[in-house]
């Protein structure tokens, strides 16, 4: 029997107080930030624009969506090689303006995919919904989401060297270091996540994790004169800044490249929106709370908002994004769900992007710490992708169940050992062709089956 008077959390129309709220609020930044400014600094786009575009996007989807589905918007992996194939960006260099403009427009029409996809979803009930994406393919895409993060979080670890001034001689040294760090966070927030479970602590095991890793960093540095912490702020350097915006130019390359990526993404959404309506009713029941979350039933104006937050993204100069799976497995681990806090989180990153100290404090927090973070965060998001199996009773002995899985593990997971697909001469985001692929084998088996029940004209 669960005492509902010491269950620790909040739903999504409960508020914490409002210094609560800004530690909250930080902490889904921390999570959201690093593979956001990545998806920035691998497409060629402005990292203040994009840190800006983020918090705007979210911050719109949260009131078009009515403050009814607590998610975070942030830059989205799947677009990333259509992105490059016109921005031709190198590694943390901005692209010229023009290439950048182009690829906004090609980003803008994506919106209105997944738009025109979620007016259709309305139409249509959520068993039907379910049939074309059942929990062998929401669950599936899940899981492959988050371990096919699994190289991102190690080669945060591992690969040290510019990032904190290693030479030939102290490499060994320096990635030795990096483990030491990026192993004190991970036991420490797992640790502090597990065994915290009272007062605003229990909330806060991702930050309070952070705080720890950066002290250790801080420390090393100290002893080791490798470079883990590098604030890359100058006390003459102006205090506020403005992001660089740019509108979107007429493309139709950009658009014959980047918009049908839309259609890959909804697997992922609506993974994502079972998770959080199994979390949050299980949270309700929980604390005794009679009121049903039915988050799952608003696929539709989620898809919707996912729309309107790449339109929004792409008009000032951010690259597309999605609902961010980071910042889910944070709100799973602290039980924190309040659509509150998401606000406060966007704005204070929209802030973030204007102010340089708080900017370079945020980029200065070392690769190890966040690789720290990311082994436990992603480990949750694959493991959500069970979770929906599970509460969804998916037959494992099930031949056709057992296909879907495997396709879309392995074809998930191989493309992101590739980084991408290679396929007649393009590259394949990998989720998102794993995604198609077992919606389509799931649609085939539904074709097949309904031929079996029609019934025979033959008379007897």
């Amino acid at each position: 029997m669960i005492d509902t008077k010491k269950v620790m959390g909040y739903l999504p129309d409960e508020n914490p107080s409002y210094g609560k709220l800004i530690l909250f609020a930080l902490q889904q930044i921390v999570v959201m930030f690093p593979a956001t400014v990545l998806v920035a600094l691998l497409t060629g786009f402005h990292v203040s624009t994009t840190i800006f575009a983020s918090g705007l996007a979210t911050l719109c989807f949260i009131l078009i969506t009515k403050k009814k589905i607590p998610l975070y918007y942030g830059s989205s992996f799947a677009y990333i090689t259509a992105i490059v194939s016109i921005t031709q960006a190198e590694y943390g260099i901005p692209a010229p303006d023009h290439l950048i403009s182009a690829a906004q427009f090609g980003i803008i029409l994506s919106g209105l995919i997944s738009i025109a996809v979620g007016l259709l979803v309305r139409t249509f009930s959520m068993e039907q919904i379910e049939k074309v994406l059942p929990a062998t393919v929401t669950g599936s895409v899940a899981l492959v989401i988050g371990l096919s993060l699994a190289g991102s979080a190690l080669g945060n670890i591992i690969d040290v060297g510019q990032s904190v001034g290693a030479t030939e001689e102290n490499f060994q040294v320096a990635q030795n270091l990096s483990w030491i760090i990026a192993l004190v966070t991970l036991i420490a927030t797992v640790l502090f996540s597990v065994y915290l479970k009272k007062g605003t602590w229990s909330q806060i095991p991702i930050l309070l994790g952070l705080l720890l890793g950066y002290a250790v960093a801080l420390y090393t540095d100290f002893v080791s004169g490798i470079n883990f912490v590098n604030i890359a702020y100058n006390i003459k350097d102006p205090l506020f800044i403005v992001p660089h915006f740019t509108l979107p130019r007429p493309s139709w390359e950009a658009t014959l490249a980047i918009m049908p990526i839309a259609i890959a993404t909804i697997p992922e959404s609506t993974a994502h929106l079972y998770q959080l309506d199994l979390y949050v009713n299980k949270l309700a029941e929980e604390k005794g709370s009679k009121k049903k979350y039915k988050i799952a039933n608003r696929l539709g104006q989620n898809l919707i908002g996912d729309g309107l937050g790449d339109i929004i993204s792409g008009a000032i100069g951010g690259p597309a994004g999605t609902n961010y799976g980071e910042n889910i497995s944070t709100m799973a681990i602290t039980k924190n769900y309040s659509i509150r806090v998401l606000l406060a989180a966007a704005i204070i990153t929209m802030g973030l992007a204007f102010v340089n100290p708080l900017s370079a404090l945020v980029y200065s927090i070392p690769p190890a710490v966040i690789g720290g973070l990311s082994i436990y965060l992603f480990g949750v998001i694959g493991a959500q992708g069970i979770t929906i199996m599970v509460d969804k009773k998916v037959n494992l002995f099930d031949a056709k169940n057992l296909s879907i899985i495997a396709i879309i593990l392995i074809v998930g997971l191989g493309g992101a050992f590739y980084g991408g697909i290679p396929f007649f001469g393009i590259y394949l985001p990998n989720i998102a062709t794993a995604a198609i692929l077992g919606i389509l084998l799931n649609l085939l088996y539904l074709i097949v089956d309904l031929i079996k029940r029609k019934p025979s004209k033959k008379t007897e």
